[in-house]
């Protein structure tokens, strides 16, 4: 027998949330007949936990594929002829589903219904005038039942002869999401082919639930952070749609905001500006749209251009000033040294002659270590690729003993106390595949590369193939010797793939950015061949997507 109602959470890595939407939820979905299917989008062991423990169906993503996906995967999951869609971070009270199955009822011409959105900042103390909407997702109204032009998904209920008639959610839609903010119109689309053939949306003011947002989320830092990422994807949803706004609108609407701020004192208008700042960054520095291979990062990372050398350059000054100026950079040092363990490491890479000045360079920073350091280099000679000549080196130089293999190129400059530093900070968070950050000023096609002020270690779905990488001992016999590779791009992806399957931590060192300047990634061979090499490389092998590799999982802001 079918359940009278299912209500489907999709999520990723927040049990926490999670957990409080659960206890909501379940003894009000049970009492009447229903069921809970969570989607973890993208396998987390504290998730399947977290719902198995308080009664929920678990289903998961081998990969993060995105919300519309995981809606349609929970739809596959069930056959309940009401189908309620929420976030995890909402909190339903006692009375919601009954409140939902109610309107159903009442209004069967309806084949959406959408329910209040309240918003609750939990022990917020930012300062709102009132005058503005909440910083999060609401949605009110008022206290009569009546028609709607959208329902949000954060509480939005359909009908499954509703799906089957308009079809499933666009899971291209996801392709709009940028650093895992709100993603605009994922679920309007569906709800828009809904409406042009007919259907009708009602609203229903006794269902109304709460959307959350506790601990750090809840400060304005998190909310400012969430608002422009927010308001670069709402630009990006305009323009798929060509309802664009000119940037002199947009620089009028950000001045409003700060203008509001300032004369009511309100906390809420800092958001609303980063939100706005946010549209202005997409207009000027749209991010690149989702073409060409799934395993190229869409754009080519290239720090040129006078003005870019100067607007990157001070970027990395005022970073540098920030952690010298607030004594990071000599606690962490401080840190590094009084670790009593040394670790062995061998350091390979391939010297041209065109570098050797700054291999020369990389060496001396090295040998400065208190680690025991072995390099190994070669030449680049005899008609082999990059990777066939760093295996030669390997099979020359054992690792046997050794704690970290690390992969440099030649044309990266290091900063002081490089590896002490950078070799603390990938055993204090466990990492096993690591990188230093690129400057701002680097050649950088991968964005999730370049550091990120304020952070000390960013655990990520991705660790690129150079100019440094370090590997730990714990991978040498996955990942080594390396595939008889070229160039190898789309290595570092599969590696990736490969690292969560383990469940081994890999990521980016903020603390340690490197530079690399000297020329672009692929300079020295050609884009075309280096392309169809990893197409070929992968076709039979997993892998991390475009998305997913630019994805941050944790930031650490601390050691």
């Amino acid at each position: 027998m079918a359940p009278t109602i299912c209500v489907i959470i999709p999520t990723r890595d927040r049990p926490d949330y999670l957990q409080v939407a659960l206890r909501s939820l379940a003894a009000q979905v049970a009492r009447v007949g229903g069921e809970i299917i969570v989607v973890d989008d993208g396998p987390n062991q504290a998730t399947r936990i977290v719902a198995e423990e308080l009664g929920a169906r678990y289903v998961a993503h081998e990969l993060p594929c995105g919300a519309n996906a995981a809606r349609n995967t929970g739809i596959a999951a069930t056959q309940a002829p009401l189908l309620a869609f929420v976030d995890d971070d909402v909190a339903a009270p006692d009375g919601w589903v009954e409140a939902i199955l109610a309107g159903a009822a009442a209004h069967p011409e309806a084949g959406v219904l959408a329910g209040p959105i309240h918003a609750r900042l939990e022990g917020s103390r930012i300062r709102m005038c009132g005058r503005e909407g909440p910083p999060i997702t609401t949605l009110d109204l008022g206290d009569i039942d009546g028609p709607a032009e959208f329902a949000w998904g954060a509480n939005m209920t359909m009908r499954r002869s509703a799906i089957e008639a308009c079809g499933l959610f666009d899971t291209a839609m996801d392709a709009y999401s940028l650093n895992n903010a709100a993603v605009p119109g994922d679920e309007q689309e569906w709800q828009r082919r809904f409406k042009t053939s007919g259907g009708k949306i009602h609203y229903i003011a006794a269902a109304g639930l709460d959307h959350r947002r506790s601990g750090a989320d809840a400060r304005l830092r998190s909310l400012t952070r969430a608002a422009f990422e927010r308001g670069r994807n709402c630009r990006r949803y305009d323009v798929s749609r060509s309802e664009v706004a000119p940037l002199a609108l947009e620089l009028r609407v950000a001045i409003g905001c700060v203008w509001h701020t300032v004369r009511r004192l309100c906390a809420n208008g800092i958001v609303m500006t980063a939100h706005s700042l946010g549209r202005i960054h997409e207009t000027l520095d749209p991010t690149p749209t989702a073409g060409g291979a799934d395993f190229l990062s869409g754009e080519s990372g290239e720090a040129s251009g006078r003005r870019a050398t100067i607007l990157l350059g001070a970027t990395d000054a005022l970073l540098d000033l920030r952690a010298t100026a607030s004594g990071r950079n000599r606690l962490l040092g401080r840190a590094a040294h009084s670790r009593p363990d040394s670790q062995q490491v061998l350091v390979i890479g391939i010297q041209r002659a065109k570098h050797a000045a700054t291999m020369a360079a990389i060496e001396a920073e090295l040998r400065c270590s208190r680690h025991v350091v072995t390099i190994a280099l070669a030449n680049g000679t005899g008609g082999r690729g990059k990777f066939a000549n760093l295996n030669a080196l390997l099979a020359e130089n054992s690792l046997s003993g050794k704690d970290w293999l690390l992969v440099v190129d030649d044309d990266v400059v290091l900063p002081s106390e490089f590896l002490d530093r950078f070799l603390f900070l990938t055993q204090r968070f466990d990492l096993k595949l690591a990188q230093p950050a690129h400057r701002r000023l680097s050649h950088a096609a991968w964005r999730v590369t370049r550091r990120q002020g304020g952070s000390v270690v960013r655990e990520t779905s991705f660790v690129e193939i150079g100019p440094v990488t370090a590997f730990h001992r714990d991978t040498f016999s996955t990942f080594l010797p390396f595939p008889d590779l070229w160039m190898g791009w789309g290595l570092d992806l599969h590696w990736a793939a490969v690292a969560r399957q383990h469940g081994w931590p890999i990521g980016v060192v903020d603390a340690t950015p490197i530079g690399h300047i000297a020329a672009p990634a692929g300079d020295a061979y050609s884009r075309e061949a280096a392309v169809e090499e990893a197409r070929s490389f992968l076709a039979n092998r997993s892998y991390v997507t475009r998305e997913e590799a630019q994805r941050t999982v944790v930031t650490h802001r601390k050691w």
